[in-house]
């Protein structure tokens, strides 16, 4: 999709250059003489605006993402079997996410099948609350906190070690202060929809 974006504003940038001198020409002639000036004024807006309906098209294409979670600015809606570590979208309900859904992007790190374990231990900072850090398949994909960034309390999910059961994932990143499985739990995959990065 870049390459033909890129391709796409290489054909035209030549025209989109010439715009406002072949404008202006257009409307400073008065001659009737000259109705070829009127004719590239016509041809200018047809490209204006067919530059402008690919721009909102494309743009309508993209999500962007402001979440330091994921390596990405912007992300696709791609479809598809949801597989380990692919990019997935969801709706969030949650008391911490506020009153109205949010739409999150994470990571797909723990799918059916998979073995998942949940070890608690004593925060370092925080010696009287408990962490949990999970493993997938015995790879560490994530540390509880007791506290988030704005010292709201964070309680961790509650996990008795064993597979991910059928019809559902573990959601989350590598980030350390990401809001994610951690805390909310696993997420139905009929509830994901998988995504590419874009930029």
């Amino acid at each position: 999709m870049l390459r033909l974006a890129w391709n796409a504003g290489k054909f035209v940038w030549p025209c989109v250059r010439d715009l406002p001198r072949h404008a202006a020409a257009a409307l400073q002639s008065t001659d009737p003489d000259q109705p070829f000036a009127q004719s590239r004024l016509t041809k200018a807006i047809l490209i204006v605006s067919a530059i402008a309906l690919f721009v909102w098209w494309a743009l309508s294409q993209l999500i962007w993402v402001r979440s330091p979670s994921i390596d990405a600015w912007a992300v696709r809606k791609v479809g598809g079997t949801v597989e380990r570590h692919d990019l997935v979208m969801f709706e969030l309900r949650h008391p911490l996410a506020g009153p109205l859904p949010i739409t999150v992007t994470k990571y797909a790190l723990c799918m059916p099948g998979d073995y998942l374990a949940s070890y608690t231990m004593h925060s370092d900072r925080f010696p009287k609350h408990l962490e949990a850090a999970f493993f997938c398949n015995g790879s560490l994909i994530g540390v509880s906190k007791p506290y988030g960034h704005a010292g709201q309390r964070l309680d961790y999910f509650r996990w008795k070690n064993g597979s991910v059961p059928k019809g559902q994932a573990y959601i989350g990143s590598s980030y350390k202060d990401g809001f994610d499985s951690r805390y909310f739990g696993l997420v139905p995959i009929s509830a994901l929809t998988r995504m590419e990065r874009v930029l």
